[in-house]
């Protein structure tokens, strides 16, 4: 059962199409930040197929993507990091990584360094190195956790989202 969010307006019966475009909608206009949060989720529901050709999945990714270069707020742009993680949108790899060495908010680094992690994106291992030298204790100790999470994983089979959610 999907988490009971922001449904006030019983967004998920919407048909996916116009679900997607409601969430954009207030994910690039409403001030709010905490109903951006939930439209990140609602919006990062919609690509739980697997299927990695599937256009939904790939507009969902590139939502995601929007968010983490353009809002303004670290709990949301967190959060899209966690969604990329959760609907193992590999392709937003390179993005997560641009994110965890360059966001202005500590927050956003963690949680993209965090995805990074979720993901078993070890082809980055030596570029998330670089996070140890961040300012920010946070930062560093959320690097070393992912660093040493992937020298635990790294013969233990492929990333499959349903084992976090």
């Amino acid at each position: 059962m999907p988490i009971q969010i922001f449904d006030e307006e019983n967004i998920r019966n919407m048909p996916n199409e116009e679900r997607f475009n409601y969430c954009e909608e207030v994910l690039k206009q409403e001030q709010d930040e905490s109903k951006r949060w939930d439209a990140v989720w609602l919006a990062g529901e919609l690509a739980e197929d697997t299927n990695n050709n599937d256009r939904m999945r790939k507009k969902v990714a590139d939502l995601m993507e929007w968010v983490l270069r353009n809002d303004t707020n670290g709990v949301v742009k967190h959060e899209a990091s966690f969604q990329i993680a959760a609907r193992n949108l590999r392709d937003k790899i390179p993005l997560l990584l641009e994110i965890s060495l360059n966001d202005k908010s500590i927050l956003s680094k963690h949680e993209a360094i965090e995805a990074l992690g979720l993901m078993r994106a070890f082809e980055v291992e030596e570029k998330i190195k670089l996070a140890l030298n961040d300012p920010n204790i946070d930062v560093k100790e959320t690097a070393e956790f992912v660093l040493k999470r992937f020298n635990r994983l790294k013969n233990h089979g492929e990333y499959k989202p349903h084992n976090i959610l």
